[in-house]
């Protein structure tokens, strides 16, 4: 493997929003105690500024380092002017000068994460590579956005033999570069990082393959590997190693698709033999939710955002407000067991059901309430390695689900059970509320093999991600 470097620029580190008053807090004025010193100081602090800035601005980095050298004798911690400064030793091939200037800076204004970047840069030119490690770790932690420090963390950590925080620091790296639009290619790519960030991709690439040939390795011995074969191929398509391409076109998870399964947005009945007992118990599911919706506090928006252009995206109304409301017995795969005492019977019910069991993701179970004139708005789930069904219970007139472009009224008492992998939505332009019992169950075309190879993938894609920073989709 080839040695790695991403060019220093001085312009790269350069911050010309410093002031004196970001280096030095009142108590640590370095003019003292004498006004007119100190207006004398400043004011010539304040032109030597402004003729580094010039001569920047002319394309003169060699006078602009002149004034900040002056500057620096006028006030030793000036941030700008060591950062400044430190970028040049750097250029000149000096990184212990470089090192020595940052550190200054750090000292004099802590937390500052584009001088933990540059410091980690000065040491990993120094040599000094737990150093470097210290000082990114740092500035990565405080600004999380900054994708060039990540990939010089990466860098670090690789050749000091730590491949898995290696990997987790390049695969954040490059999530967050992508999520800003750049290092999608090499026209978005500054031409002194693209061998870096291209290093870095195939890193990622071989890096995720071992780690979770590893998680499906134990289910290879127990199960065989003809057993696996199309978790292999579910595999290969998350990691991009091959297409997706699902039967019906109408069909795009948005995270995680099993291949080689019908691709169908509605599914038969016939399908699920437990949905007759949970239909069978309609009344009394409905009782304890007409409970829940009499004392309606614990009730919760369904979407949790804080964003209201997100909010918008999903869910409107033809009335005065849309309001998408729900009552969790499962979230994300976490048991709301207050919830589930105060329905004691229908939480029974759903206790009994071959629920989908995923950490952090599965079960999802609810009733889901849909106010007068409120549509959720077309959008996909996840994967199609698990269905979801409604039992509805309370049914206005003019309601309705479209899934892949087909409509299906509610039922009250009836379930119906689709893929939520195809665009549906459902609206409620009535004028009384809509409550449809949720739940997640397996898909029923996945061996007991499958469901225990996607129960253990889905898991350490989860903490992979969570350890890179990078969102695993859910819901």
């Amino acid at each position: 493997m080839g040695a790695l470097s991403l060019e220093p620029h001085y312009y790269a580190w350069y911050a010309p929003s410093a002031r004196l008053t970001d280096v030095f807090l009142p108590e640590q004025n370095p003019f003292g105690g004498n006004q007119t010193m100190n207006s004398e100081l400043h004011e010539g602090a304040v032109a030597l500024r402004e003729m580094a800035h010039n001569g920047l601005q002319r394309g003169d980095p060699v006078l602009a380092e002149q004034h900040f050298a002056r500057l620096l004798e006028m006030i030793p911690g000036d941030v700008e002017a060591l950062q400044f400064v430190a970028s040049r030793h750097l250029i000149r091939g000096d990184a212990i000068r470089a090192v020595a200037m940052l550190l200054a800076a750090d000292q004099a204004h802590p937390d500052d994460a584009n001088t933990l970047h540059q410091l980690g840069a000065a040491q990993m030119a120094a040599g000094d590579l737990p150093g470097a490690v210290g000082s990114l770790q740092r500035g990565t932690a405080l600004a999380p956005h900054m994708f060039v420090a990540r990939l010089r963390l990466g860098m670090a950590l690789e050749k000091l033999g730590e491949t898995h925080r290696a990997l987790v620091a390049y695969f954040g790296a490059v999530n967050a570069a992508q999520a800003q639009g750049r290092w999608l290619g090499d026209a978005n790519t500054a031409p002194g990082l693209r061998d870096a960030v291209r290093h870095a991709i195939g890193f990622i690439d071989a890096g995720r393959r071992q780690l979770f040939d590893q998680v499906l390795e134990p289910l290879r011995q127990r199960y065989g590997r003809s057993e696996l074969a199309r978790v292999e191929d579910c595999l290969s398509i998350y990691l991009g190693e091959k297409a997706m391409t699902p039967p019906d076109s109408r069909q795009r998870p948005k995270f995680l698709y099993f291949p080689s399964v019908p691709s169908q947005p509605y599914y038969p009945r016939e399908r699920f033999p437990w949905q007759a007992e949970l239909e069978a118990n309609t009344a009394v599911i409905r009782e304890e939710l007409r409970a829940v919706l009499s004392q309606p506090q614990d009730l919760e928006p369904f979407l949790q955002t804080d964003s209201p252009q997100d909010a918008a995206d999903l869910v409107r109304s033809s009335g005065t407000r849309a309001a998408w409301d729900a009552y969790f017995f499962h979230r994300h795969g976490e048991r709301y067991d207050a919830h589930c005492a105060r329905c004691p019977q229908t939480a029974a019910l759903l206790d009994a059901l071959p629920l989908v069991y995923v950490r952090e993701h599965s079960p999802e179970t609810l009733y889901s309430v849909l106010r007068p004139g409120t549509h959720i708005l077309p959008h996909r789930g996840v994967t199609n390695t698990r269905l979801v069904t409604h039992l509805p219970l309370i049914v206005p007139p003019d309601c309705a689900l479209r899934v892949g472009g087909e409509i299906h009224a509610w039922q009250e008492g009836r379930c119906v059970t689709f893929d939520d992998t195809f665009e549906h939505e459902a609206w409620n332009n009535s004028g009384e509320t809509r409550v449809v019992l949720i739940l997640d169950s397996w898909n029923p075309d996945l061996s007991e093999a499958e469901r225990a190879a996607v129960n253990d993938l889905v898991g350490a894609i989860g903490d992979f991600n969570r350890e890179s920073e990078v969102l695993t989709p859910k819901g």
